[in-house]
Protein backbone atom coordinates (compact mmCIF):
# COMPACT_ATOMS: atom_id res chain seq x y z
CA UNK A 1 0.00 0.00 0.00
CA UNK A 2 1.66 3.45 -0.70
CA UNK A 3 1.62 6.91 0.71
CA UNK A 4 0.16 9.49 -0.98
CA UNK A 5 2.42 12.37 -1.03
CA UNK A 6 1.83 16.05 -2.36
CA UNK A 7 4.08 18.96 -2.59
CA UNK A 8 4.54 20.64 1.08
CA UNK A 9 2.49 23.78 1.46
CA UNK A 10 4.14 27.04 3.02
CA UNK A 11 1.53 26.82 5.94
CA UNK A 12 -0.72 24.59 7.87
CA UNK A 13 -4.74 25.73 7.53
CA UNK A 14 -5.79 26.62 11.06
CA UNK A 15 -8.42 24.40 12.77
CA UNK A 16 -10.43 24.09 15.81
CA UNK A 17 -7.60 22.04 17.45
CA UNK A 18 -4.67 20.13 16.89
CA UNK A 19 -3.34 16.86 18.25
CA UNK A 20 0.92 15.16 18.32
CA UNK A 21 -0.20 11.72 17.48
CA UNK A 22 2.31 8.13 16.37
CA UNK A 23 0.53 7.54 12.54
CA UNK A 24 1.46 4.47 12.67
CA UNK A 25 3.55 2.78 9.42
CA UNK A 26 2.77 -0.23 7.30
CA UNK A 27 1.41 -2.67 8.00
CA UNK A 28 -0.43 -1.85 11.08
CA UNK A 29 -1.50 1.86 9.03
CA UNK A 30 -3.22 -0.73 6.41
CA UNK A 31 -4.94 -2.88 9.13
CA UNK A 32 -5.82 -0.75 11.02
CA UNK A 33 -7.11 1.80 8.91
CA UNK A 34 -9.36 -0.73 7.02
CA UNK A 35 -10.57 -2.11 9.95
CA UNK A 36 -12.07 1.48 11.45
CA UNK A 37 -12.96 2.49 7.93
CA UNK A 38 -11.53 5.81 7.49
CA UNK A 39 -8.07 7.21 6.06
CA UNK A 40 -6.67 9.74 8.42
CA UNK A 41 -4.12 10.70 5.93
CA UNK A 42 -6.62 11.62 3.24
CA UNK A 43 -9.83 12.07 5.12
CA UNK A 44 -11.74 9.78 3.13
CA UNK A 45 -13.46 6.69 4.28
CA UNK A 46 -12.88 3.14 2.58
CA UNK A 47 -14.87 1.86 0.17
CA UNK A 48 -18.27 0.25 1.03
CA UNK A 49 -16.91 -3.18 -1.20
CA UNK A 50 -13.61 -2.57 0.36
CA UNK A 51 -15.60 -2.69 4.16
CA UNK A 52 -17.61 -5.83 3.33
CA UNK A 53 -14.74 -8.04 1.60
CA UNK A 54 -12.55 -6.87 5.18
CA UNK A 55 -15.76 -7.92 7.64
CA UNK A 56 -16.11 -10.87 5.69
CA UNK A 57 -12.76 -11.74 6.12
CA UNK A 58 -13.27 -11.01 9.77
CA UNK A 59 -16.01 -13.50 10.25
CA UNK A 60 -18.18 -10.26 11.37
CA UNK A 61 -20.83 -8.46 9.98
CA UNK A 62 -20.32 -5.38 8.74
CA UNK A 63 -22.76 -3.60 11.22
CA UNK A 64 -20.77 -5.05 14.24
CA UNK A 65 -17.20 -3.83 12.58
CA UNK A 66 -18.79 -0.58 12.20
CA UNK A 67 -20.12 -0.40 16.15
CA UNK A 68 -16.88 -1.52 17.44
CA UNK A 69 -15.31 1.26 15.50
CA UNK A 70 -17.53 3.97 15.78
CA UNK A 71 -15.61 6.17 18.47
CA UNK A 72 -12.26 5.83 17.22
CA UNK A 73 -12.72 6.24 13.79
CA UNK A 74 -13.15 9.76 13.91
CA UNK A 75 -10.18 9.82 15.01
CA UNK A 76 -8.32 7.81 12.51
CA UNK A 77 -5.32 5.06 13.27
CA UNK A 78 -3.48 6.93 15.73
CA UNK A 79 -1.64 6.69 18.98
CA UNK A 80 -1.81 9.76 21.28
CA UNK A 81 1.44 11.79 22.34
CA UNK A 82 -0.35 15.04 23.10
CA UNK A 83 -3.98 15.24 23.00
CA UNK A 84 -6.76 17.69 21.28
CA UNK A 85 -5.94 20.77 21.95
CA UNK A 86 -7.39 24.38 21.17
CA UNK A 87 -4.18 26.87 20.12
CA UNK A 88 -3.66 29.51 22.49
CA UNK A 89 -4.63 32.86 21.33
CA UNK A 90 -1.26 34.17 21.39
CA UNK A 91 0.16 31.68 19.37
CA UNK A 92 -0.19 31.09 15.35
CA UNK A 93 -0.29 28.12 13.21
CA UNK A 94 2.98 28.67 11.92
CA UNK A 95 5.10 29.00 14.81
CA UNK A 96 2.90 25.40 16.12
CA UNK A 97 4.60 24.11 12.82
CA UNK A 98 8.25 25.41 13.03
CA UNK A 99 8.14 24.07 16.61
CA UNK A 100 7.53 20.92 15.22
CA UNK A 101 10.12 20.75 13.04
CA UNK A 102 12.80 22.16 15.37
CA UNK A 103 11.52 19.79 17.86
CA UNK A 104 11.90 16.47 15.48
CA UNK A 105 14.96 17.02 14.39
CA UNK A 106 16.29 16.55 18.26
CA UNK A 107 15.07 13.26 18.41
CA UNK A 108 16.45 9.62 17.82
CA UNK A 109 14.37 6.85 16.53
CA UNK A 110 13.57 4.33 18.36
CA UNK A 111 11.33 0.84 18.10
CA UNK A 112 8.70 -0.42 20.32
CA UNK A 113 6.97 -4.15 20.26
CA UNK A 114 3.37 -3.72 20.38
CA UNK A 115 0.69 -5.99 21.38
CA UNK A 116 -3.11 -6.66 21.23
CA UNK A 117 -4.48 -5.79 24.51
CA UNK A 118 -7.44 -4.28 26.12
CA UNK A 119 -7.58 -1.11 28.24
CA UNK A 120 -10.26 0.36 29.95
CA UNK A 121 -12.97 -1.92 27.87
CA UNK A 122 -11.15 -1.07 24.26
CA UNK A 123 -9.19 -2.96 22.26
CA UNK A 124 -5.86 -1.62 21.55
CA UNK A 125 -2.42 -1.91 20.50
CA UNK A 126 -0.05 -1.55 23.72
CA UNK A 127 3.76 -1.92 24.60
CA UNK A 128 4.46 -5.95 25.11
CA UNK A 129 4.98 -6.41 29.17
CA UNK A 130 8.72 -5.74 29.69
CA UNK A 131 9.64 -4.26 26.37
CA UNK A 132 13.07 -2.56 26.27
CA UNK A 133 11.92 0.95 24.61
CA UNK A 134 9.41 1.36 27.81
CA UNK A 135 11.18 4.01 29.22
CA UNK A 136 12.59 5.61 25.94
CA UNK A 137 8.94 6.02 24.63
CA UNK A 138 7.83 7.61 28.08
CA UNK A 139 10.24 9.97 27.61
CA UNK A 140 9.23 11.29 24.50
CA UNK A 141 5.37 11.38 25.49
CA UNK A 142 6.56 13.55 28.45
CA UNK A 143 8.91 15.63 25.94
CA UNK A 144 5.40 16.31 23.57
CA UNK A 145 3.51 16.99 26.55
CA UNK A 146 5.40 19.59 28.26
CA UNK A 147 7.73 21.02 25.01
CA UNK A 148 4.27 21.89 23.44
CA UNK A 149 2.21 23.14 26.53
CA UNK A 150 2.40 26.42 25.87
CA UNK A 151 0.49 26.19 22.31
CA UNK A 152 -2.09 25.01 24.21
CA UNK A 153 -5.30 26.69 25.30
CA UNK A 154 -7.08 25.98 28.24
CA UNK A 155 -9.83 23.38 28.31
CA UNK A 156 -13.94 24.49 28.98
CA UNK A 157 -15.29 23.63 31.82
CA UNK A 158 -17.46 21.10 29.40
CA UNK A 159 -14.48 19.08 28.12
CA UNK A 160 -12.97 19.09 32.11
CA UNK A 161 -16.61 17.97 33.47
CA UNK A 162 -16.75 15.32 30.30
CA UNK A 163 -12.98 13.69 31.42
CA UNK A 164 -14.33 13.56 34.99
CA UNK A 165 -17.67 11.64 34.42
CA UNK A 166 -14.79 8.55 33.63
CA UNK A 167 -13.94 8.77 37.36
CA UNK A 168 -10.45 10.01 38.06
CA UNK A 169 -7.90 8.58 40.10
CA UNK A 170 -6.10 11.67 42.14
CA UNK A 171 -2.90 11.95 39.64
CA UNK A 172 -5.29 11.76 36.94
CA UNK A 173 -6.96 15.26 38.15
CA UNK A 174 -3.84 16.61 39.37
CA UNK A 175 -2.99 15.91 35.19
CA UNK A 176 -6.23 17.34 34.16
CA UNK A 177 -6.15 20.57 35.92
CA UNK A 178 -2.22 21.20 34.88
CA UNK A 179 -2.08 19.52 31.67
CA UNK A 180 -5.96 19.31 30.39
CA UNK A 181 -5.63 16.04 29.82
CA UNK A 182 -5.42 12.92 32.84
CA UNK A 183 -3.54 10.40 31.00
CA UNK A 184 -0.08 12.07 30.81
CA UNK A 185 3.16 11.28 32.27
CA UNK A 186 2.75 8.88 35.44
CA UNK A 187 -0.73 7.75 34.08
CA UNK A 188 0.18 7.99 30.51
CA UNK A 189 0.05 4.63 28.53
CA UNK A 190 0.97 4.08 24.89
CA UNK A 191 -1.68 2.85 22.95
CA UNK A 192 -3.53 2.73 19.41
CA UNK A 193 -6.97 2.65 19.56
CA UNK A 194 -9.62 -0.06 17.35
CA UNK A 195 -12.57 -0.13 18.95
CA UNK A 196 -14.68 1.93 21.88
CA UNK A 197 -15.37 0.54 24.95
CA UNK A 198 -16.73 -3.09 25.02
CA UNK A 199 -18.03 -5.64 27.66
CA UNK A 200 -15.95 -8.77 27.94
CA UNK A 201 -17.84 -11.01 25.12
CA UNK A 202 -17.23 -8.51 22.46
CA UNK A 203 -13.38 -7.72 23.59
CA UNK A 204 -13.11 -11.71 22.92
CA UNK A 205 -14.90 -11.29 19.63
CA UNK A 206 -12.65 -8.47 18.65
CA UNK A 207 -9.39 -10.45 18.97
CA UNK A 208 -10.69 -13.14 17.38
CA UNK A 209 -12.06 -10.97 13.88
CA UNK A 210 -8.55 -9.20 13.93
CA UNK A 211 -7.20 -12.68 14.36
CA UNK A 212 -9.18 -14.16 11.28
CA UNK A 213 -7.96 -11.19 8.90
CA UNK A 214 -4.64 -13.14 9.05
CA UNK A 215 -2.54 -10.61 8.97
CA UNK A 216 1.15 -10.88 9.82
CA UNK A 217 2.40 -8.11 11.86
CA UNK A 218 6.45 -7.12 12.43
CA UNK A 219 7.38 -7.67 16.25
CA UNK A 220 8.60 -4.12 16.10
CA UNK A 221 7.15 -0.99 15.50
CA UNK A 222 9.80 2.13 14.37
CA UNK A 223 8.79 5.59 16.09
CA UNK A 224 10.53 7.66 14.22
CA UNK A 225 8.15 10.86 14.01
CA UNK A 226 5.73 13.04 15.39
CA UNK A 227 2.22 13.59 13.58
CA UNK A 228 0.09 16.97 13.42
CA UNK A 229 -3.14 16.33 13.47
CA UNK A 230 -5.99 18.86 12.69
CA UNK A 231 -9.50 18.86 13.55
CA UNK A 232 -11.65 21.60 11.44
CA UNK A 233 -14.54 21.71 13.12
CA UNK A 234 -16.54 20.29 16.49
CA UNK A 235 -17.85 17.14 15.35
CA UNK A 236 -15.46 16.95 12.31
CA UNK A 237 -12.72 14.24 12.27
CA UNK A 238 -9.31 14.50 12.83
CA UNK A 239 -6.85 14.29 9.70
CA UNK A 240 -3.01 14.24 9.27
CA UNK A 241 -1.91 17.83 8.58
CA UNK A 242 1.65 16.95 8.39
CA UNK A 243 4.55 14.16 9.50
CA UNK A 244 7.46 15.58 11.38
CA UNK A 245 10.41 13.07 10.86
CA UNK A 246 13.48 12.57 13.40
CA UNK A 247 15.72 12.94 10.11
CA UNK A 248 14.65 16.58 9.15
CA UNK A 249 12.30 15.45 6.46
CA UNK A 250 8.16 16.64 6.58
CA UNK A 251 5.58 14.89 4.60
CA UNK A 252 1.98 15.71 3.72
CA UNK A 253 -0.37 14.08 1.98
CA UNK A 254 -2.92 14.23 -0.99
CA UNK A 255 -6.43 14.35 0.12
CA UNK A 256 -7.89 13.69 -3.68
CA UNK A 257 -5.95 10.26 -3.90
CA UNK A 258 -7.35 7.50 -1.69
CA UNK A 259 -3.91 5.92 0.63
CA UNK A 260 -5.09 2.95 0.28
CA UNK A 261 -5.60 2.62 -3.46
CA UNK A 262 -3.10 -0.24 -5.20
Amino acid sequence: MEQARAPLSSSIPAAWRYALYLLPPEPWYGLGTRWLGRCARTNTAISADQREAFACEAGIDLATLDRWTEAPRQYGLHATFKPPFRLATDRTVDELDAALRRFAQQQQAFAIEPALQTLRGFLAWRLRHGDPARDTLHQFADACVGEFDAFRAPPPPTELARRRRTGLSDAQERHLQRWGYPYVFDTFTFHVTLTGRLDHAEQLACYRALEATRMVLPAAMPIDHIALFSQAAPEAPFTVARVYRFDGSTEDFDAAQSALSA
